[in-house]
């Protein structure tokens, strides 16, 4: 139950590990980014197992994260504001960080789903219609 900063430091490290091989065969480019990632997975020695090392990865990243917050809330470790508040910025890095890897590669399934991730927003009252349009640049 103790060890969840462990883990998400063993997490952290393989998807760092796996990104980076990962980075060396892609491309984005949107005529060769399906291909390459075949390439990946046909080609590559053990490229299929570190796909899928890094995609299992992530969320074994973010079930690890969202426990060692949950246990945090638990027992009142929002008393101490300085170690909580680097904890919420953190997350919210982590956050910003996995958005950004998700719409990157920016292919028909990523601009889907950075448009469902930011209309999100636009559930906040008041301001969300405002902010999604603000983020988009225009109507989204």
């Amino acid at each position: 139950w103790w060890n969840f900063g462990s883990l998400l430091g063993v997490c952290l490290i393989l998807q760092i590990l796996t990104g980076l091989f990962l980075a060396m065969h892609y491309t984005s480019d949107t005529a060769t980014a399906f291909s390459s990632v075949t390439h990946i997975c046909r080609d590559v020695n053990y490229g299929w197992i570190i796909r899928y090392m890094h995609a299992n990865g992530a969320s074994m990243f973010f079930i690890c994260l969202f426990l060692h917050v949950g246990r945090g809330l638990y027992y009142g470790s929002y008393v101490f504001m300085e170690t909580w508040n680097i904890g919420i910025v953190l997350l919210f890095a982590t956050m910003a960080t996995a958005f950004m890897g998700y719409v990157l590669p920016w292919g028909q399934m990523s601009f889907w789903g950075a448009t469902v991730i930011t209309n999100l927003l636009s559930a906040i009252p008041y301001i969300g219609t405002d902010l999604v349009e603000w983020i988009w640049g225009g109507f989204s």
